[in-house]
């Protein structure tokens, strides 16, 4: 099994090299969208839950996977990305939160092996958008680094009213874009950005 498939998720096809995220005007719920400008992957974070759960569906409304807190209020701490059609553990999105450094690292969930890191781009801006009143407006930037510490893409958050962000993904990349579609959502929901 190669390192593309074994993170496929069944009934999702991510081709493109660049999607788009937006946050709805409702909290918390969010929408992905190719090149194109079709959905291809909408996510919600579900409400009065004792831990974080975020169902996700593709662009006709089949659940497809599912990410869910390791622990109750679970700020700085692992999320797992489960297939909703196998109920496979694939990845594990794993919160080292920092005031100076967020970073994320995508975790295979069966031995825990790191696949990719996101950070958090400029600690003065990371600590402006924790520490100053109304920090939360400045565009946050984030770059995906393979294990060896390759740049692979960017999450890239832009101005607007809802919250907004720019997903690249380089072409020789073997991380899965499931797991960055999915984390530039659930940063967004977890961080309050």
């Amino acid at each position: 099994m190669s390192a593309l498939s074994k993170y496929d998720i069944q009934g999702l096809d991510l081709t493109d090299n660049s999607y788009t995220v937006e946050q709805s005007l409702v909290r918390n719920k969010y929408k992905a969208m190719d090149a194109a400008g079709n959905v291809v992957v909408r996510g919600k974070q579900k409400m009065l839950k004792m831990k974080e759960e975020f169902p996700f569906t593709d662009g006709d409304g089949n659940e497809v996977f599912t990410v869910k807190a390791g622990g109750i209020i679970d700020v700085a701490g692992n999320y797992v990305l489960s297939d909703a059609q196998t109920g496979e553990d694939l990845v594990v999105l794993d919160n080292d939160y920092s005031v100076m450094q967020d970073t994320w690292t995508i975790r295979d969930a069966g031995d825990e092996r790191a696949i990719a890191k996101i950070d958090s781009r400029g600690a003065a801006v990371t600590l402006a958008r924790n520490l100053l009143p109304f920090g939360a407006i400045i565009p946050h930037k984030y770059e995906i680094t393979d294990v060896d510490g390759n740049h692979v893409g960017s999450i890239e958050g832009q101005f607007s009213l809802r919250d907004r962000y720019e997903i690249t993904i380089d072409n020789a990349s073997n991380v899965p874009k499931e797991a960055v579609i999915a984390a530039s959502m659930v940063i967004d929901a977890i961080q309050g950005n």
